[in-house]
């Protein structure tokens, strides 16, 4: 069951960042926000229906407690969804799933905790990636200066976008840590038991992303007089379910066996490059395939080693 489990988050990771690519509409300045808002109404319903379901006796005032971790995690997914606009999902993907990296680099420096010798290897294999994607954008760039192509004309700051999902993200999993690692030291103590802190804390994760979704609605519609019919928000609200999906089944993969999950989990980024391929026909030159395939093979090596942890 945690095989099927590790799978499906494996396949729904991968599908969302396909459909969060379809629906990245680049003639559209307000697309990440559109996302953003249907991302927000999903895991809107999905915490209330895990109130019903599990019977959760929720405090609001943990929204404010955990507010700190929440806003990390959902700034990081709008500024996500913005590079998309112009950025190869086979790019934009790797990425940002080398969040992993910056974590254990945040653990140098702030918590003076030196990492074994196969993380270092993987933070530098990931590190060595992403600089050099970087050049080869910013070489892109500079080569289509003077035309007229909007794409290629901002494609280095397109680039910046996952780099810097990537570095906000791992700040959350960083304050993640000090909320979730220990349940009597936990902010988040006066609010749950040890048995529903990580409930809580995802509930209200998951509030809070449906009340940015309701305040970038309102922005939308009423300042900006942008439309959102329902029927063009298919790609976002597919990306949407997928996320989510993957979230609940995530949770299981793990509990069964991390050792062979978390690596497989951790390469979801793989699905998404296939997918891109397949469906969205992205061609990258044989340079940015091997940077690719570095920042690859950090993320394999960094499951691997927080799967070994377990």
């Amino acid at each position: 069951m945690w095989l099927l489990c590790a799978l499906a988050t494996f396949l729904s990771w991968g599908a969302a960042d396909l459909f969060y690519k379809k629906g990245a509409d680049e003639t559209d300045r307000y697309s990440h926000l559109k996302t953003s808002v249907m991302v927000g109404l999903v895991m809107g319903v999905t915490a209330f229906a895990t109130l019903l379901i599990k019977g959760i006796d929720y405090d609001p005032r943990a929204l404010l407690v955990y507010f700190p971790v929440s806003a990390m995690y959902i700034l990081s997914m709008v500024v996500g969804y913005f590079g998309l606009r112009y950025l190869e999902l086979s790019v934009s993907s790797p990425i940002q799933n080398a969040s992993g990296a910056v974590s254990c680099v945040l653990l140098i420096l702030v918590l003076r905790e030196l990492p074994d010798v196969l993380s270092l290897i993987a933070v530098v294999l990931i590190t060595a990636g992403v600089v050099l994607l970087g050049v080869f954008e910013k070489r892109k760039e500079d080569d289509f200066l003077r035309e007229t192509d909007k794409k290629y004309k901002i494609g280095f700051a397109a680039f910046l976008m996952p780099v810097l999902y990537c570095v906000i993200d791992s700040l959350g999993t960083f304050l993640d840590g000090y909320y979730l690692d220990d349940w009597s030291t936990s902010p988040l103590r006066a609010f749950s038991t040890e048995e529903t802190l990580e409930d809580v804390a995802n509930i209200s994760y998951q509030l809070t992303f449906l009340a940015a979704a309701l305040i970038l609605f309102v922005f939308l519609r009423l300042i900006k007089k942008e439309r959102m019919p329902l029927r063009a928000q298919g790609s976002r609200g597919l990306a949407a379910l997928f996320e989510t999906a993957g979230q609940l089944t995530y949770v299981w993969a793990m509990s069964g066996n991390g050792v062979v999950a978390a690596p497989l989990i951790a390469s979801y980024c793989v699905c998404s490059v296939v997918l891109a391929r397949l469906f969205l026909r992205e061609k990258l030159t044989w340079r940015q395939y091997i940077c690719v395939g570095l920042v690859f093979g950090g993320i394999l090596l960094l499951g691997i080693v927080e799967g070994l942890a377990e």
